[in-house]
């Protein structure tokens, strides 16, 4: 195994390596996050909110990870927009020096380095077709403790006033949860629920994609 980049934030330290299998991963804090071997889960994020929108324009992605969520909302040629909020410069540094294959060349894709509550914050109402948020590892494996705030409904509800009409939510979990499924109801009136079969490592898993429509 053998260590690309390593960068350390106030949030604490990032570590991109390349495991003996071949694999390039991504662990924060000492843990894993991502690897490029298993991306089914990040795709079905994207293939999830294209299939429910009609008109999908203007996209917002919370977490740039390794790029695969992006590049498979970028297949799409109705796609006019992708507004990706990544929290991490060290990241967004990696992916344009080329350690991690780029999505960024693409002038549909526009970076915001910052929190993603913020990013959304920002956005004027009614203005994106969908938002995708794969920020985190779901809201009970947090990597960073102060990510729980946007698995509430407090920030989903805000989220949906960004949305147009037809609009969706999908967000990314690395297990299943209750109270996430609840939180998207709360807010959407209902959840879709999509279990995804994963190899991770030599393990059998299942990550989760929840969705709420507007």
């Amino acid at each position: 195994m053998s260590e690309i980049a390593r960068g350390v934030s106030e949030r604490g330290e990032l570590v991109l390596r390349l495991r003996g299998d071949g694999a390039l991963e991504l662990r924060v804090n000492g843990v894993f996050v991502m690897d490029d071997r298993e991306t089914s889960s990040e795709e079905l994020l994207a293939s999830a909110a294209l299939a429910a929108v009609e008109h999908p324009d203007r996209v917002l992605v919370g977490g740039l990870g390794l790029g695969y969520t992006v590049r498979a909302l970028l297949g799409d040629d109705r796609l006019g927009q992708v507004i990706v909020a990544e929290i991490e410069p060290e990241l967004v540094a990696w992916m344009r020096a080329g350690l991690v294959p780029s999505v960024l060349d693409d002038a549909r894709v526009a970076v915001v380095v910052g929190d993603v509550r913020d990013v959304v914050a920002d956005l004027p109402d009614a203005s994106v077709d969908a938002i995708l948020l794969d920020v985190d590892n779901g809201p009970d494996f947090l990597v960073y403790n102060e990510n729980s705030a946007i698995y509430t409904s407090g920030f989903l509800g805000m989220c949906r006033t960004k949305l147009r009409a037809g609009g969706v939510l999908t967000v990314w979990s690395s297990s299943a949860s209750t109270a996430l499924e609840a939180a998207v109801t709360a807010v959407f009136g209902g959840c879709a629920v999509q279990p995804v079969p994963v190899e991770l490592q030599g393990r059998d898993e299942l990550y989760y994609v929840y969705q709420g429509s507007s």
